[in-house]
């Protein structure tokens, strides 16, 4: 799929957000789908991801990168989207809660935080998942310790950190219990 966004013309041609700098062309991937987008350069990829792409999976939280209810890939590692500049994000692949999903099956780590109730007001839950599933990939999850330390960065007003690691553990163990996902 391929989405392009315009914005009405200024003056001489160029096109008008408003205040601040014009609008520049550029192309994002996400979730393996190109899209061409004008935007300025001082947008937030958490801000094109939810207002030009419709992609709300990603929460806008603190808007400061302390909370990491707005945790995506960028090449697979994890980024805070709200401090990542969509100018920076040409180029690499930026993958969202939306895109862990595969022909219609939810990933086993979705599939995990609902069998553990790993969510309450469900607000924290895609950061959550996003970090989750990077934290196998980095084999950052031998020990409930680990689990906490490199979950650190993201916060559940809620509480449910105890059914939280449980999902964690419960991925980590179908994947072969070493902290390291084989998928």
């Amino acid at each position: 799929m391929h989405t392009e966004l315009s914005l009405p013309a200024r003056k001489g041609g160029a096109p008008s957000m408003g205040r601040g700098p014009s609008g520049s062309p550029m192309l994002l991937s996400v979730n393996g789908e190109s899209h061409a987008l004008v935007l300025e350069p001082r947008v937030s990829l958490l801000d094109a991801l939810r207002e030009h792409l419709g992609l709300t999976g990603s929460k806008k939280g603190c808007d400061q990168g302390t909370c990491g209810a707005c945790t995506v890939w960028l090449d697979g590692r994890r980024v805070l989207a709200c401090l990542t500049l969509t100018a920076a994000c040409e180029g690499h692949e930026v993958t969202t809660i939306e895109g862990l999903a595969k022909d219609g099956e939810l990933h086993p780590m979705q599939q995990a935080f609902i069998e553990h109730d790993a969510f309450q007001c469900g607000y924290c839950t895609s950061g959550q998942i996003m970090s989750a599933v990077a934290l196998l990939e980095e084999g950052n999850a031998a020990t409930d310790e680990d689990i906490a330390e490199y979950m650190s960065g993201n916060i559940c007003r809620c509480a449910a950190y105890p059914n939280i690691r449980a999902a964690i553990r419960d991925v980590r163990d179908a994947q072969g219990g070493n902290g390291h996902a084989t998928a």
